[in-house]
């Protein structure tokens, strides 16, 4: 039986080698917000909790996060959230999700300046942030009432690119989180509220950047890195574009994740 919590109505499930994918709907300030949960089909309530955040033009289940859900549920008993951010995945037309996708990959290969991430688009990405993240805090409190996932999680939180936009201001304002990965993201001139965001952030932070990346700039980047208020801070640097991060990053973010919610 769950807990007391937000309600969310399960749409479907899917069985992927003994964990579970589960995919949901929560209302949130009138709109139905879609969220998947993946943990193992059997064994005690998940000790652990991944907030997972999508890149621009992508989605909850893009395959970089269903891997890993997946991964860490059948290989260390953990849950991972993820939810499609706004404007994104099932909240959108499969004809906007193209156009967008079109827009987002012009920008990826450099086809568009980094200044293009200026001015109207950035602060668009950024006025969505607060609504992000009130979607994110009531679906992390309606999971956590679930029966397959401990009331006392230790929770952590994943997002490069739009998911660092996102996540930043998530992070900051939800003291549950314990530590957090980010990266692919930038500090732009202007983003006074980002700015603040990230210097209110001072749990154990991860940050991968490419240094060829043509959606943020190098000194964007290292501005971000130096604005988190995290004592304990590192940055993976790493020789390529935007969608070239080393695949050995994946395993640096389950050590990190493993250090910091794992109990000794």
């Amino acid at each position: 039986m769950a807990h007391d919590g937000p309600a969310m109505e399960q749409i479907k499930e899917k069985n992927i080698g003994g964990v579970v994918q589960r995919d949901f709907r929560i209302e949130v300030e009138g709109e139905q917000v879609p969220v998947v949960l993946w943990t193992r089909r059997d064994g005690p309530p998940a000790p652990v909790l991944i907030c997972m955040g999508h890149g621009g033009s992508q989605h909850k289940k893009t395959e970089g996060i269903r891997a890993r859900g997946v991964e860490y549920a059948r290989d260390l008993g953990w849950a991972t959230l993820a939810i499609d951010a706004p404007g994104h995945g099932d909240r959108i037309s499969r004809e906007d999700a193209a156009q967008l996708a079109r827009e987002v990959g012009a920008r990826v290969q450099g086809q568009q300046s980094p200044g293009a991430m200026d001015g109207a688009r950035l602060r668009s990405m950024f006025a969505g942030a607060g609504k992000a993240t009130r979607e994110w805090k009531a679906s992390l409190d309606a999971v956590l009432a679930l029966d397959e996932v401990a009331s006392d999680a230790a929770i952590g939180y994943w997002g490069v690119s739009m998911g660092t936009a996102l996540g930043v201001p998530f992070v900051a304002a939800e003291p549950r989180i314990r530590c957090a990965i980010f990266g692919l993201a930038g500090l732009r001139p202007g983003a006074t509220e980002f700015a603040e965001a990230a210097k209110r952030i001072e749990i154990p932070v991860q940050f991968v950047f490419q240094w060829e990346d043509a959606v943020a700039p190098r000194e964007a980047g290292i501005e971000l890195f130096n604005a988190f208020g995290a004592k304990e801070k590192t940055m993976h640097i790493n020789p390529g574009g935007h969608l070239a991060i080393p695949r050995f990053e994946r395993d640096a973010w389950r050590a990190f994740f493993e250090r910091h919610l794992t109990a000794r």
